[in-house]
């Protein structure tokens, strides 16, 4: 779209988006002649397959005879790929298009001269005006074009790398003298909207998946969808048809050549799973203090004809954790447990703050007073545990003693911590299977 201010000028700006030309398709309704007769599965018949063609074929080359005025033969399919309907020319960009978010926005601009005369020292400028910013691509000021001769033109490129959504204009300006000495100023603004090319959506747990959506009507060929971790993470990429995943945080072993990912023009979706883990015990750290960014995708990709786009996301937050401050787990059960015999618990205790914690007492809670216990511990029943001191763990063995056959729990395990008074919720019930000696 172009606009102008009022008033009579000797030049004239013309704007064409440079960009790769595009199939020119006229979608046909063409037809062979056998399907008007026969179905397909007549060919299945070995007498039909062998005299049918040569007969449909002696008929079709009379009905393509070159003296025939009816044009008879217009809608029969003369080549297979007839019914693709290509005719063999590309198609120059008629208009400025759909212009995506990480695209190399190229026109090709020219200042006519539509009047009877010369005009001279023009200075031209032309800017690309965004809702945030104004960008320069072409100032002539230092060194003026001296004159257009009348019906002449001055041609110039300009470029600019698409990094915002939304309306953009490209701002056109001409300074001059006209024929009669009078300076004059021509401002035309050419105006254009930039979309989304693509839809980033991601899910976050212990791994990360990014689905990336085509919003164009053209293919997009991905060469590159790399996750950039955050410092305190470190990604690596899964791959269904790789036995070993890729370290996505060294450059070391990339490939040198890998197919792009062809993802559909109109919605079409493909996925991507990245692994992430935390690099180091001072991550976790950062982690409890709420620094929940985990990084962000680079993003390259080609249409069909070649032509180059480059998105980078923002940084990706994932969902604060909240760690408990005590962590207590099972490690190692026993396979085989025997009635009214003894059988070590081997579990871990881990301190998730940032200062010394305990000493810990570990026993068996009662979850009712009438409620029987079928496994209960052997022994002592408080196990007594030193400090665990920041970020650290410690391991212990737990003797038990099942009393009933068949599928029994172990409930209630329970840390205390007896400097600070407080007792963490119980471990979660785990089912084990006693057998008779």
């Amino acid at each position: 779209m172009s606009t102008t201010q009022q008033g009579t000028h000797s030049l004239a700006f013309r704007v064409m988006r440079l960009c790769k030309p595009s199939f020119h398709v006229e979608p046909p309704f063409r037809l062979d002649p056998a399907d008007l007769f026969v179905g397909e599965d007549i060919f299945d018949d070995p007498l039909a397959a062998a005299n049918l063609p040569p007969l449909l074929s002696s008929q079709l080359t009379k009905s393509m005879d070159s003296s025939d005025l009816t044009y008879g033969n217009r809608f029969l399919l003369h080549h297979p790929s007839d019914a693709m309907g290509f005719s063999g020319l590309l198609l120059l960009p008629q208009s400025f298009g759909a212009i995506y978010l990480g695209e190399t926005f190229c026109s090709y601009i020219s200042i006519n001269n539509n009047s009877n005369f010369e005009v001279r020292d023009i200075i031209i400028k032309a800017e690309i005006q965004t809702e945030r910013q104004r960008i320069l691509l072409l100032d002539t000021s230092k060194s003026p074009v001296e004159s257009v001769r009348a019906g002449g033109r001055y041609d110039f490129i300009v470029e600019h790398d698409v990094k915002e959504l939304g309306a953009h204009t490209l701002v056109c300006t001409a300074l001059y003298n006209d024929n009669d000495g009078e300076r004059k100023y021509l401002p035309q603004f050419f105006k254009f909207v930039v979309a989304n090319p693509l839809s980033v959506r991601t899910k976050e747990t212990t791994y990360l998946e990014a689905c990336i959506e085509n919003h164009t009507k053209s293919n997009l060929y991905m060469d590159q969808v790399e996750f950039e971790p955050a410092p305190h993470w470190s990604a690596t990429v899964l791959k269904a048809d790789e036995l070993h995943p890729a370290d996505n945080s060294s450059t070391g072993g990339r490939e040198i050549f890998k197919p792009p990912i062809l993802i559909r023009s109109g919605g079409g979706i493909h996925n991507y799973l990245y692994q992430l883990k935390l690099a180091s015990p001072d991550s976790a750290q950062m982690k409890v203090e709420g620094t929940n960014i985990l990084g962000k995708l680079q993003i390259t990709w080609r249409t069909n004809l070649g032509e180059p786009g480059r998105l980078q996301t923002q940084q990706i937050l994932g969902t604060p954790i909240s760690r408990k401050e005590i962590e207590l787990q099972i490690l190692e059960i026993p396979s085989l447990i025997n009635l009214d015999k003894s059988f070590l618990v081997h579990l871990n205790l881990t301190n998730h703050t940032d200062r010394e914690l305990g000493p810990f007492e570990v026993r068996l809670s009662q979850n009712s007073a009438h409620e029987e216990k079928k496994v209960m511990i052997n022994g002592l029943q408080t196990m007594v545990l030193p400090q665990v001191e920041a970020f650290g763990s410690t391991d212990f063995h737990l003797s038990l003693i099942a009393t009933k056959l068949g599928v029994q729990r172990i409930t209630g395990i329970t840390v205390s911590d007896t400097t600070e008074k407080k007792t963490y919720d119980p471990l979660p019930d785990v089912e084990i299977f006693v057998e008779s000696d």
